[in-house]
């Protein structure tokens, strides 16, 4: 074959390390942003916060300076006059305030006080958070009132095991049998002659702990430990007892009418049952197992100046950072010694960091404000007057890719005066209209909402009737796309909407 040359003219991408730097700056969210921020301070010498003093602190901070120099000239002018002090008023009251003689077995630090500075304690090795109290599970809760119960051991045993197949919720997610040939096989010295009703007793007295209706079986069983509870001239009581018992399937159907005749009940005081159970709580767990709170740091800002929405980032998400001038001033182009080449590479490197944070920071706010330029009606009116958009849309307006604007929406949030909303958020599908236009499904959503919720509770909107009314307001919406955003919203069907009270 014979070898020849030949010249040829294309187009690559290559992924140098600086764009795969920024890529990857741009897709992460605002609590990895600060964690990879961190790991770069720790990691790279010449970066470091910016940390700034504005000028009124500046000039508090002088004037401060000024008026304590001025203090202790006066204070050293005071000194020197010897009419401002009175000698023998101060040798009087230091003569009254000192004994002239002390025991032989007494201390200084019991006669005289110390003056001590007020403040916390504070330890060599405390950390911020050292004084957080950790909030108890439902499991110590329980365990503390164990703790407080006369048991003999092998009862005390069954408890604990009994407690520790709660649930988060507060229900016993084991049968008794189970726990019963567990301990009959592991400890059989203890538990050889053991039936199932002692099992069963350990676990009625678990069920008389704190919160009402903890350790049951079942939404029955957990309904009535509650009513149990309850006074005994409480109204309704024992027909709420018996409705819990043997009816509450008919009750969740809402199946009344069949549950008024088999209970043999008016509408009336088939209400007062329903608002006794509704006073009950069905997960008696969540009132104690509480899980930790997790906040939402918004990355833009947007709000109504002189009838102008602005739009800006937010300062606070990540700090601030800049070069270490004294390091930076350290590096000689000339020499190629080891420490050298260690702050020249690090200073390259906190270059691109700084660029990537800028490039990061320049696309979200400027897809952001372009968002914001689309959804005007959405911040005015609310989600009714959402827009439909797509990706392409914002991708065609800012001159990028798809891919990027995927990258910035994902797990990036604004802060509106309506509330938090992931960018994501805004993008929605269409719905053709009777006029030829397209509606956001997100306002169909919205305007679905608001029809059930003004809805006659004992004569709830059906899926063709909700269809129905959006059709006379100029939406083409079938009954399955309705039924599929209801589902979306977890709203129930007209059947298990239906209400007496």
């Amino acid at each position: 074959m014979k070898q020849s040359l030949q010249l040829k003219i294309g187009q690559h991408l290559t992924m140098t390390p600086q764009l795969q730097q920024a890529i990857r700056l741009l897709q992460l969210s605002t609590l990895d942003l600060q964690q990879e921020i961190q790991e770069a301070l720790e990691s790279n010498p010449l970066l470091e916060v910016e940390e700034e003093l504005d000028s009124a602190e500046e000039a508090q901070t002088e004037a401060r300076d000024d008026r304590h120099d001025a203090s202790a000239d006066s204070l050293s002018n005071d000194t020197a006059d010897e009419d401002s002090w009175d000698e023998s008023a101060l040798e009087e009251r230091w003569n009254d305030e000192i004994p002239r003689e002390l025991s032989t077995d007494s201390n200084w630090d019991d006669t005289f006080q110390h003056q001590s500075t007020p403040g916390p304690a504070r330890d060599d090795d405390w950390e911020p958070g050292d004084n957080d109290s950790a909030e108890d599970s439902l499991q110590d809760h329980l365990l503390w009132q164990l703790n407080l119960t006369p048991m003999s051991d092998p009862d005390r045993m069954v408890a604990m095991a009994l407690i520790d197949a709660v649930d988060p919720d507060g229900y016993l997610r084991t049968d008794v049998d189970e726990v019963l040939e567990h301990f009959t096989r592991s400890e059989p010295q203890l538990f050889a002659d053991a039936e199932l009703e002692e099992i069963e007793t350990v676990l009625h007295r678990l069920q008389q702990f704190d919160p009402p209706g903890v350790c049951a079986r079942d939404l029955s069983e957990c309904l009535q430990i509650q009513l149990r509870q309850l006074p005994e001239n409480t109204p309704m009581l024992k027909e709420a007892l018996r409705l819990v018992r043997d009816h509450l399937g008919l009750l969740g159907n809402h199946d009344y009418r069949t549950l008024m005749r088999r209970m043999r009940l008016k509408e009336e005081a088939l209400q007062q049952i329903i608002s006794l159970i509704q006073s009950l709580n069905p997960k008696p767990g969540t009132s104690i197992s509480s899980e930790q709170s997790e906040y939402v740091i918004p990355d833009v800002v947007v709000r109504k100046v002189q009838g102008q929405w602005n739009v800006s980032l937010n300062s606070e998400a990540s700090p601030k950072l800049r070069i270490n001038t004294d390091y930076a001033d350290l590096i000689r182009r000339a020499d190629n010694s080891a420490d050298n080449t260690y702050l020249k590479n690090h200073l390259q490197e906190a270059r691109w960091f700084l660029k990537s944070l800028l490039s990061r920071n320049e696309t979200l706010l400027k897809v952001a404000t372009e968002i914001v330029a689309r959804q005007i009606d959405f911040f005015e009116e609310g989600e009714e007057g959402m827009k439909p958009m797509v990706l392409h849309d914002i991708a065609e307006a800012v001159e990028m890719h798809e891919s990027t604007i995927s990258r910035v929406t994902t797990q990036k949030y604004m802060h509106t005066p309506r509330g938090i909303f992931e960018l994501k958020y805004f993008f929605s599908s269409h719905v053709s209209t009777s006029d030829g236009g397209a509606a956001s499904s997100t306002a169909i959503r919205a305007l679905i909402k608001k029809l059930i919720s003004a809805e006659n509770t004992a004569k709830p909107l059906s899926d063709n009737k909700i269809a129905d009314l959006l059709k006379e307001q100029g939406f083409n919406v079938a009954r399955r796309t309705v039924a599929k955003y209801r589902e979306a919203m977890n709203i129930p069907p007209s059947n298990e909407r239906k209400r007496l009270v």
